[in-house]
């Protein structure tokens, strides 16, 4: 076949797999790009496949999107230490222990990966914002290796319950700005929805923080549920999914928590070589079983 031709399929790119012939033109174009655009040219030496094509998969192909999007990855991992420089799962333990944070076993309707935080299991008083977002980061660096998740990405489920002031003091406007880059144009997820549950009225105003720096895309899909989240969230997602405390008939928060947290520890050494080689050749992972869930049993 020639190159030519293998730019030419009509299909939807994102349903092939890594090593088609129509999926090369396009790695070979965003790694040629970004040798020139990249911060830090030394780090090319560690781009692989599987790495590139995650942010082609984020932007549909689109290789100047996902050059845009692989260079403010590089330079918020870089910027951002306090939360990027150590993935280990023992630096965010007692988070995870506490139930704070879990992941559903099965995906929704669209192939989407369904993860919940449940603010009131996080103390500021323990941990620092900077611990809250390393869960939320490693979460992401995990499922972005699933490949059924790149292509239909993250929708999140965030329980406002027990959000206080020593929270809302975590939260400054350089940080939302922070907070709202990765969420936008700074990791190779797509995210397809935002869910605030059990919000108090004295959220609203670090809501007001984040939202002037949210693209109308992200803002059309965050939904506000409140106290009557049990009725409204069924519109969103199958009951056969959510944990019995949302209104579904699927395993409890606990054991939604306790089994994720048990996936962190099991992938503790790629979570090493990812802090250490985000790009990487070097990092090798489990191939993901034929499931929806990558890590039910």
């Amino acid at each position: 076949m020639k190159s030519g031709e293998e730019t030419d399929y009509e299909g939807d790119l994102n349903s092939l797999a890594d090593d088609s012939n129509f999926v090369k033109p396009y790695l070979l174009e965003l790694r040629q790009r970004a040798q020139k655009d990249i911060i830090d040219p030394q780090q090319s030496l560690n781009w692989s496949d599987s790495f590139l094509i995650k942010f082609l998969r984020a932007r549909d192909f689109n290789v100047e999107l996902s050059l845009k999007l692989l260079v403010n990855y590089q330079r918020w991992r870089r910027e951002c230490p306090e939360i990027s420089a150590n993935l280990q799962p023992s630096s965010v333990l007692g988070l995870l222990q506490n139930n704070y944070h879990g992941v559903l076993r099965d995906r929704d309707l669209s192939g989407s990966r369904v993860l919940i935080y449940r603010i009131g299991q996080w103390n500021p008083k323990d941990f620092t914002v900077y611990e809250v977002f390393r869960v939320s980061l490693i979460t992401s660096e995990l499922i972005v290796q699933e490949t059924e998740t790149q292509r239909n990405g993250l929708k999140a489920i965030f329980d406002m319950q027990g959000w206080c002031f020593a929270h809302a003091l975590q939260i400054n406007p350089s940080l939302a700005k922070r907070i709202s880059s990765v969420l936008t144009d700074s990791f190779p997820l797509k995210v397809r929805g935002i869910h605030l549950i059990n919000e108090p009225i004295f959220f609203r105003p670090v809501f007001a923080m984040l939202r002037p720096f949210l693209p109308d895309k992200i803002k059309q899909r965050i939904h506000m549920h409140g106290s009557t989240f049990k009725e409204t969230l069924r519109d969103f997602f199958s009951e056969d999914i959510l944990p019995q405390e949302y209104g579904g008939s699927g395993p409890s928060m606990e054991e939604v928590c306790k089994e994720w947290t048990s996936h962190i520890l099991q992938s503790e050494e790629l979570l090493t070589q990812l802090t250490i080689y985000p790009a990487g050749d070097e990092v090798t992972s489990d191939p993901e079983p034929d499931s929806q869930s990558a890590y039910s049993s």
